[in-house]
């Protein structure tokens, strides 16, 4: 392992709230070997942000990996022209140009409909509405519309909670080798449906690209991974953020800040990727510390984007911040392939049509709202009141 000081974490506490131990690690250990996850942290935002852009040493490629292993090998965990090729694939779905002609009337559709169907009354927002609109965009971008979005829900959140398994539960695992088993049922279901109409869907474009196989399922796993539980808790986020700050939301409501504006601080506030893993693929030091080969490292973009030297007041949420510098979609090469969807998800439809649409929208106060995670961080419910 490598040189760093040592810092032990109780496991239940920082799954509760990272950031706490997080700022400790910046002020006294900005890069520290933590026993309890076996591995190195980085977590200042500088070595960060550098240290993510050199692939030869900090790579993605990661044969041992949890993701590889549970999920098969996808292109986030291939580094140079290997994840080029993949990437390349997949861009003619998730480009901004086809986010804005095709996907996001798509997104409109699917959140006029389950608004539609919402109740007024007392609801839990993250239940009945982030978590069936993300479902259903995620059916349509990724082509497999012969689910239903419980199971993309229930998939996604196997998967996340089987690749951050660094303590090795074995039901934890046996969850996400029956999220990953489904998937392939779905793929197999309507592969012949694409097959016979390709369409702008992942799997359409990866199957028209002539991706092996093995490789398309990998990538549209890599896809429903991210593309449903990330999303969900950021919409649900962002609205507790906005309803717990109302002098923010009446800045957004008269158009003084936009609604991508108060995403991308929510994303960089509560980042919903707290964490990416590496491999150190050649002896390598930063400062004082050396790094052995195949140590495993994990880059804390949750703490990057607290990093008191390039954010001031870190710790709190404001739509008027200059979010350039956050972190939370990746940097380098392995910048997010979803994030303009995942915008338009969010900051195009989500959030202005919700509160267009409720007259009135408050947070409940017969609930606390629960908030979990630290490699990947979110909301668990948003329990409020709506009014159409």
């Amino acid at each position: 392992m490598s040189t760093a000081p040592r810092i032990d974490i109780d496991p239940a506490s920082f799954w509760a709230d990272p950031y706490p131990m997080l700022a400790k690690m910046r002020k006294e250990a900005p890069i520290a070997f933590v026993p309890q996850l076996g591995s190195t942290l980085l977590a200042s935002r500088d070595d960060i942000s550098i240290s993510e852009k050199q692939i030869d040493v900090f790579s993605s490629h990661q044969p041992a990996g949890l993701m590889n292993r549970l999920m098969g090998h996808n292109m986030m965990r291939k580094d140079g022209e290997a994840h080029q090729v993949e990437r390349r694939a997949m861009f003619p779905t998730v480009s901004p140009r086809t986010v804005k002609a095709h996907w996001t009337a798509l997104f409109q559709a699917h959140a006029d409909r389950i608004i539609g169907a919402i109740e007024p009354g007392r609801i839990d927002f993250m239940r009945d509405f982030a978590l069936p609109f993300s479902g259903e965009c995620l059916k349509s971008i990724t082509g497999l519309t012969n689910i239903g979005f419980q199971d993309m829900d229930s998939w996604s959140q196997g998967m996340i909670e089987g690749i951050a398994n660094y303590t090795g539960d074995p039901a934890v695992e046996a969850r996400c080798h029956a999220a990953t088993s489904g998937i392939d049922a779905a793929i197999d279901d309507i592969l012949p449906v694409i097959t016979k109409n390709p369409d702008q869907s992942i799997l359409g474009v990866l199957l028209a690209s002539g991706m092996p196989m093995e490789s398309v399922r990998a990538n549209v796993k890599l896809a429903i991974s991210g593309g449903q539980n990330e999303p969900r808790k950021a919409i649900a986020g962002t609205v507790w953020a906005l309803l717990s700050h109302p002098e923010q939301l009446d800045l957004v409501r008269k158009g003084e800040v936009t609604w991508l504006e108060a995403f991308e601080e929510y994303a960089r506030w509560i980042s919903p990727i707290g964490m990416s893993p590496r491999r150190i693929a050649k002896p390598w030091s930063i400062r004082d510390v050396s790094f052995e080969l195949d140590e495993r490292v994990f880059l804390m973009f949750g703490s990057a984007n607290r990093d008191e030297k390039h954010f001031e007041r870190a710790d709190q949420f404001d739509v008027r911040r200059d979010t350039t510098k956050s972190v939370a979609f990746g940097a380098g090469p392995h910048f997010c392939a979803g994030a303009w969807a995942s915008r338009a998800m969010i900051a195009d439809v989500a959030l202005p049509t919700v509160f267009a649409r409720a007259s009135r929208l408050e947070l409940a106060d017969d609930e606390p709202v629960r908030i979990g995670g630290w490699a990947f961080r979110g909301l668990l419910n948003l329990p409020v009141r709506w009014v159409h």
